[in-house]
């Protein structure tokens, strides 16, 4: 099933023109990860957790909605991306109740701090790509690096490893068992490899002055 049908199947026939225009959104020239490639993997991924939410379908929404707007200049993205699900929900028949749970559940994509069932499923999926093997994983970086492009590299280094820093810290990286179970170990070495690679890059690099970026996961 293409895309375009997966969201046909959530909201309905007469709705493939939100979804077409979502998918627009998701093939913008600036994204090299936070693609049409990242949609498919975030929604086959609930697929496979589905036992684990309360309502898939939502989760489903959320995850077509989660980087609908994607700017890597601005720190809003998640805020602007559930704006923007309340909106286009709003035209569909879903029920006012679960498009507001769907919204909800693309804000906490922020954090990555789940607040139920839901959100465990979706924020797991989203940072699958942690648990990536060796080239996937380097690809993403790179992708990542990309999307960064207009950032110093002496500044992206420090912004990347806050990023890696806060997520090591974090008590869990995945919250559904399942996901636990298959990706924590394999998503900490990567982290902790990319860290230790930063951190022998920007010993390296000369020292320079000025606020460091921040890109995210």
């Amino acid at each position: 099933m293409d895309l375009l049908e997966r969201w046909a199947a959530l909201t309905g026939p007469d709705t493939r023109r939100l979804g077409a225009d979502l998918l627009e959104r998701y093939a913008e020239p600036h994204r090299h990860y936070h693609t049409t490639a990242h949609l498919v993997a975030v929604l086959d991924l609930v697929d496979e957790l589905a036992d684990e939410a309360a309502d898939p379908d939502a989760v489903r929404l959320a995850a077509w909605f989660h980087d609908a707007v994607y700017d890597p200049r601005r720190d809003d993205n998640e805020e602007r991306s559930a704006r923007l699900a309340e909106r286009m929900l709003a035209d569909t028949t879903l029920a006012a109740a679960r498009a507001a749970h769907v919204a909800a559940l693309v804000r906490m994509t922020k954090t990555h701090d789940p607040q139920d069932a839901d959100g465990r499923v979706l924020c797991d999926a989203d940072l699958a790509i942690l648990a990536a093997d060796g080239p996937t994983y380097t690809a993403y970086t790179t992708a990542v690096r990309a999307e960064y492009s207009f950032v110093p590299d002496e500044y992206f280094v420090i912004g990347r490893a806050d990023v890696l820093e806060q997520l090591l810290g974090l008590p869990a990286l995945f919250h559904t068992a399942s996901a636990r179970a298959r990706f924590d170990a394999k998503a900490r070495a990567n982290l902790t490899a990319e860290l230790a690679a930063l951190r022998t890059s920007a010993a390296a690099a000369p020292s320079g002055g000025g606020a460091p970026a921040a890109p995210g996961s």
